[in-house]
């Protein structure tokens, strides 16, 4: 896991009023122009990122929606992940002139939006295609820009919304095909039954579980299992965006952890400083089990429905049999 030093993106707190949240992009402009000019000379020259012949050439900036691409186009596409590593931080990532040429040959893109990748909307409007599609999942569940928990994809509304866009864009790319790529997106969203069951049986068995959470990375999920996330939102969100939580909220967290008020500790596998190792310490010396969750879907092994059947399941077993899971392995 790597340490965090500070984090370039600001998503808004759930008191912050209309203030919209965006990620600080650590492009400089004369970066910035030299990358776009790169691109637009690898284009220009053919892209290294063409698609094999009778493929549709397609990016997920996020591997999580790079994989319900690959199921949704199946032998059609030819697919790009940018963000796959979980181990790093995905709010800090920094494009490199490989990705751009990737982002810029694509005929479709799944962006997550939130202000999560803005860096690929510089790379997209920098490389104009009117044949291109671009699917932002913010725009596609009609959230505000001030949402203040970009980790969509652990919403268990949103994928199925996502492999429905999938199949409808790329049905217009390949119009002969698109039979095939709407079973496909049927096909995926019957996949998704064991994990809804799985949430189903823990909000009956295990609904009003109080939880305590680093950051806001599985909220949408803990909420769908009827967990109450004790930890104040704003605490979350300054561990989040690298900056000090109040004094305040720093001792509501601990005691939840001292005085045993939860039942368990949600963390970011991913991306952990001094105040969240604190957090892991105090936890495993009052017995209180952790669960590391991520913001990449892991590898090798999972796809996203076994990923997220499987941090269902590590939760399960956290308050069930008080077994901690950092690490998911398969």
């Amino acid at each position: 896991m790597q340490m965090r030093t500070h984090r370039v993106c600001h998503f808004a707190s759930r008191d912050s009023g209309p203030s919209a949240p965006g990620l600080a992009a650590r492009w400089n402009p004369a970066v910035r122009g030299a990358l776009v000019a790169l691109v637009l000379a690898m284009l220009g020259h053919g892209s290294a990122f063409a698609a094999s012949p009778g493929t549709i050439n397609t990016v997920g900036v996020e591997n999580e929606y790079a994989d319900v691409i690959a199921q949704i186009g199946g032998k059609y596409v030819q697919v790009s992940a940018i963000e796959t590593d979980p181990n790093t931080d995905p709010h800090s990532f920094e494009a490199s002139p490989r990705v751009a040429s990737q982002i810029a040959s694509a005929s479709l893109i799944v962006e997550n939006g939130v202000g999560y990748d803005s860096w690929a909307d510089k790379i997209i409007a920098a490389t104009p295609n009117p044949d291109r599609r671009v699917i932002d999942v913010q725009q596609l569940l009609g959230l505000p820009d001030s949402t203040p928990n970009p980790h969509l994809w652990y919403d268990p509304k949103t994928m199925p919304m996502v492999a429905k866009a999938v199949a409808d864009a790329l049905s217009a790319l390949e119009p002969a095909e698109a039979d095939y790529f709407e079973a496909n997106a049927k096909a995926f969203n019957a996949s998704l039954e064991p994990w809804l069951a799985a949430i189903g049986s823990f909000k009956a068995n295990f609904g009003g579980t109080p939880v305590a959470a680093t950051e806001p990375v599985a909220d949408y999920l803990l909420e769908a299992m009827g967990c109450n996330i004790a930890t104040p939102f704003s605490f979350q969100a300054a561990i989040m965006n690298g900056t000090d939580p109040s004094p305040q909220d720093v001792t509501t967290q601990n005691n939840l952890l001292s005085q045993g008020q939860v039942k368990v500790l949600v963390y970011n596998r991913q991306v952990t400083d001094p105040l969240t190792q604190s957090l892991l310490s105090l936890a495993k010396q009052h017995g209180i089990p952790v669960v590391g969750v991520y913001e990449t879907m892991p590898a090798p092994g999972y796809n996203y429905q076994t990923w997220m059947l499987a941090e269902v399941a590590s939760l399960r077993k956290a308050v069930a049999d008080k077994v901690s899971t950092e690490t998911l392995l398969k």
